[in-house]
């Protein structure tokens, strides 16, 4: 008899990617891994690849060569809503939420991806329909407590405040119940206590949910702060992977990356 294979450590492989739109490579030949227990942040400059990399992992785009595996299965082709099924949930760095409708009703939509009663069961409200709109209810109930977002929970997303807007955005992908979370800027055009407000939710989401997080992040001091490994990109290539403390010392990172000297770099406040 076979031996029974432990999970790899690592739930999510990125081999050789190569993105490329017409003549202009986005990414080249990016190799990464996620562990199953770490908050990864992805940096770099605006246009180096980092949220066409996250296009990739979740089904946007499909790139021409390479290979992405998630827990074991390989996603490269697979299109977004079955890679979302999977487990892979994100956040986007713009906004998408469906603006008309109330904080509840934005988290109950993706709960779609769970529904498994069919149309004759949903349409007279019963049995399996009932059962299913009563637990779906319940998780994301228990979302809004998580997240603080109770004193909005009616109240429809067009007129939340931005930082609230971007936390909702946050609960409806914890709403699909992810294996794995991708944050796009989560605290782009935030206020320091919003970001620090959501600095704190992500940590909070990692330690007791146990889910890994891939963050994309222009606040330096931020990421060197909550991030366990730092992956740089720069013009579609990798150009360094370590702890924080090595990155920040990086003279690639420092003069590629940043494009300033490592005196500016520290009065950035992330070294």
């Amino acid at each position: 008899m076979g031996e029974n294979k432990l999970p790899s450590d690592n739930i999510l492989e990125i081999k050789d990617l190569y993105l490329a739109f017409g003549g202009l490579a986005a990414l080249s030949n990016v190799n990464a891994v996620v562990k199953r227990h770490e908050i990864l942040a992805i940096i770099g400059p605006n246009g180096a690849g980092k949220t066409s990399l996250f296009n990739s992992i979740t089904g946007f785009y499909h790139p021409q060569m390479g290979g992405i595996c998630f827990d074991g299965v390989d996603i490269t082709k697979l299109a977004s809503h079955e890679i979302a099924k999977l487990g892979i949930a994100r956040t986007f760095q713009n906004i998408a939420l469906y603006s008309g409708l109330s904080t509840l009703d934005n988290l109950m939509a993706a709960r779609h991806i769970a529904m498994r009663a069919n149309f004759l069961y949903g349409a007279i409200y019963f049995g399996r329909a009932m059962k299913e709109e009563v637990e779906n209810r319940r998780i994301v109930e228990e979302i809004i407590d998580f997240l603080e977002i109770q004193p909005i929970r009616k109240q429809v997303v067009a007129n939340l405040p931005y930082g609230m807007r971007k936390r909702v955005d946050l609960g409806r992908a914890l709403a699909l119940e992810p294996k794995i979370l991708l944050l796009d800027e989560p605290m782009a055009g935030m206020n320091v206590e919003e970001k620090e407000d959501m600095a704190r939710f992500i940590i909070d989401i990692f330690e007791t949910k146990k889910i890994p997080i891939v963050l994309v992040e222009h606040d330096m001091a931020l990421v060197m702060d909550i991030a366990d490994r730092v992956i740089v990109l720069d013009f579609g290539r990798k150009i360094a992977d370590s702890n924080p403390e090595n990155i920040v010392k990086n003279p690639k990172v420092i003069s590629a990356y940043l494009g300033v000297k490592e005196t500016e770099f520290a009065e950035s406040g992330a070294l």
